[in-house]
């Protein structure tokens, strides 16, 4: 096989040995002896005989120095990765290195291949695929998807028994779609359980954990400083507790408590029910009312106690509030208001690019650890961390929104320092929203009335079933759904000349769990972005219609749950599977709605495109570019200049409600939609 794409024979089953045979059997990788591990190695001509047999390919692997990795020893083989702990980060951003800097894809296949089976596999997917992102002559290569490879992290492990049975017993033509169970965690009498559609989705899991493959906070200068990722970190976390505050109300349950105190227990408790591959250990639960304690996990490198935790936050707050953060030297670093908040998140989350992680520490991610370790602070029963102490599980825990509203409510402390946006800084003379509304794609549909329902849909678990049946085993999940809609607006330009402009397009509840009216600075923090798109406006009305499935915030189901066989490697690559695959689930852009259904506010704003351009042009259908709200661009600068969540990342001072904003300019409209959910499971076709 040749090209870059052997590499993803490295990526298939990932605890199974790497001469193991891949794609069903039909491609082996050829191995030099000294590259087998020291299990393998006395029988090591036997046995790659026996399994490469029926291979169709086999990709040939050239023998090069072998690497040193003893660094990645800290992480156990059989044990947990996870990028809170900064000695997993450490390693995952040395092995980052080690694969970026190899100076051809074919050394890096044979560093890669003799690497993989003697260090943790998560750690080896995470740092291969990163590098694989990063690289320029590696940035075509389809990295397969987390829930193909790890589905245990994703899925109800009751089932991997009759996938198994299936796959193992029946004909592929004959076998039976095994299907996973909704809401299985807990049952009606936990409240929580409302959301758990929300939380334990695969496809908002997979997004948390692409979206940090894309941004890691460890590694290389030229992996980890892309343009305002500090920034980048607040909004798609903002967005996600707006987001998901909003699904709360639609199941009457009240905005999640930001977790002010780390001394008071955690009443929300979690039992999350899934597996660890590596070591087949089940992820802890936390029983209710749960305390946080010190940390003194010395085996893990897990130690801090929670007046550390309250130091840091207390020395960010008091840079917020003083409009500055110290550095390692004592200089001052101000938080204006173009660089601020991309300092701040640096900060917060941290990164490497935090401006002085010494003296402002971990605050975020020693939140995330306090909670994965509360059931066993300080390892006395061998306990490993709990679902928050990893990305591609932590969203599924209640107490992570907890955690985060926490986190979201010290970025609008600094949000709140900030003057409110002047007229000049809203309007945009000339160009007035005349009407605005939306439309199901469906003839006689009303006007402004959407559609949620449950959808069931099949992905094949087959590949990461390690030393399980070849060939496909499918299961089926339920999620939310919405049915197709289309955005129209009538826009007038009373210029006399050609205009351009960034439409963007919010959605936010009208009223809380209560049925209460929000004002509007409880709603601006509840504003889900749902596109963001350049419109050209010539003098006169102009029609603008846009299709929900454009949104620049997500990509579609194909994406999310792609499917990489080597087999299909040779077809031609469409933009459909190109780059990063990162963008938030399409079948989540809109809340869930209410049975009698539930009103919003739909809001759009035309902006200055003048004001909004970095100048720099994208073409917003193709590379991935089509979720840049979440994700920027690949390699580029991110497509607008205004603030992440402009106009709502800050309070508009003295104005009452949304209708008094959009009265005073009229670059802006608001229309009622009503979000009808209907309690009906319709399968994907």
């Amino acid at each position: 096989m040749s090209g870059n794409n052997k590499l993803l024979a490295l990526l298939q089953r990932p605890l199974e040995p790497a001469f193991y045979p891949k794609d069903n059997g039909k491609t082996v990788i050829d191995l030099p002896e000294n590259f087998l591990t020291e299990r393998y190695r006395p029988i090591g001509t036997s046995i790659q005989n026996r399994f490469a047999t029926d291979a169709d390919t086999r990709i040939p692997v050239r023998n090069v120095t072998p690497p040193s990795i003893s660094f990645a020893e800290a992480v156990p083989r059989r044990g947990g990765f996870s990028l809170f702990n900064k000695t997993h980060q450490k390693v995952a951003g040395d092995l980052i290195a080690l694969f970026m800097n190899q100076p051809d894809v074919d050394t890096l296949m044979s560093v890669a291949t003799y690497t993989r089976d003697r260090i943790n596999p998560m750690l080896f997917q995470y740092a291969l695929s990163v590098a694989i992102q990063h690289r320029p002559d590696t940035k075509d290569v389809n990295v397969p998807s987390l829930l193909e490879l790890f589905p245990d992290a994703f899925v109800d492990p009751s089932v991997f028994p009759r996938l198994r049975e299936e796959g193992s017993v029946v004909q592929a033509e004959n076998r039976m779609v095994i299907d996973i169970p909704m809401n299985f965690t807990a049952s009606d009498r936990e409240d929580e359980q409302r959301l758990a559609y929300w939380r334990e989705d695969i496809g908002v899991n997979l997004h948390h954990w692409h979206w940090h493959l894309v941004y890691p906070g460890m590694g290389p200068a030229n992996v980890v400083n892309k343009d305002r990722r500090g920034e980048l970190f607040y909004f798609m976390h903002h967005q996600l507790i707006a987001r998901y505050n909003v699904d709360r109300f639609c199941n009457r349950l009240a905005r999640v408590r930001p977790l002010t105190s780390l001394r008071e227990p955690l009443p929300e408790g979690y039992f999350p029910k899934i597996i660890r591959s590596s070591n087949n250990r089940a992820f802890p639960a936390r029983p209710q009312n749960t305390t946080l304690r010190d940390l003194n996990r010395t085996e893990d490198n897990v130690v801090f106690t929670i007046s550390s935790v309250e130091r840091s936050e207390a020395r960010i707050a008091e840079g917020i509030d003083g409009g500055f953060v110290v550095g390692p030297g004592g200089n001052r670093i101000p938080l204006d208001e173009q660089t601020g908040i991309d300092v701040l998140g640096n900060i917060m989350e941290p990164s490497a690019l935090s401006v002085n992680s010494q003296y402002y520490g971990d605050y975020h991610g020693s939140m995330h650890f306090l909670i994965a370790y509360s059931h066993d602070p300080e390892n006395r029963f061998l306990e490993g961390y709990g679902a928050v102490g990893e990305f591609q599980t932590a969203m599924r825990d209640p107490a992570f929104y907890r955690l985060h509203s926490q986190v979201d409510d010290m970025f609008d402390r600094y949000k709140r320092t900030l003057p409110p946006y002047n007229l000049n800084q809203l309007g945009y003379a000339g160009v007035q929203i005349q009407s605005l509304g939306v439309q199901l794609n469906r003839a006689n549909a009303p006007a402004n009335v959407l559609l949620t329902y449950w959808q069931r849909s099949q992905v094949d678990l087959a590949t990461g079933l390690d030393f399980g049946p070849q060939g496909n085993v499918f299961a089926s999940f339920t999620h939310l759904q919405h049915a197709p809609f289309t955005y129209r607006l009538s826009v007038n330009n009373t210029t006399g000349a050609p205009r351009r402009g960034t439409c963007r397009i919010f959605i936010g509840p009208k009223v809380d769990e209560r049925n209460t009216t929000l004002t509007l600075e409880e709603q601006r923090l509840l504003m889900v972005e749902l596109d963001k798109f350049t419109v050209n406006l010539n003098p006169g009305t102009n029609n603008i219609v846009r299709r929900s499935e454009q949104s620049s915030v997500t990509i579609p189901y194909e994406r999310t749950f792609r499917q990489v066989a080597m087999s299909n490697i040779n077809e031609p690559r469409t933009e459909m599977f190109r780059f990063c695959n990162c963008g938030w689930p399409h079948h989540l852009l809109l809340p869930k709605g209410a049975p009698e259904g539930m009103q919003f506010d739909l809001y759009a704003m035309i902006s200055n495109y003048a004001d909004d351009t970095v100048n720099q042009e994208f073409d917003e259908n193709v590379n991935c570019n089509d979720s840049h709200s979440f994700c920027g661009l690949r390699g580029q600068l991110y497509p607008d200049r205004r603030a992440m969540g402009y106009p709502f990342d800050r309070s508009f001072g003295n104005v009452r409600n949304l209708a008094d904003l959009t009265q005073a300019n009229t670059n802006m409209a608001t229309s009622t939609v009503l979000i009808r959910f209907t309690n009906t499971v319709i399968a994907r076709t």
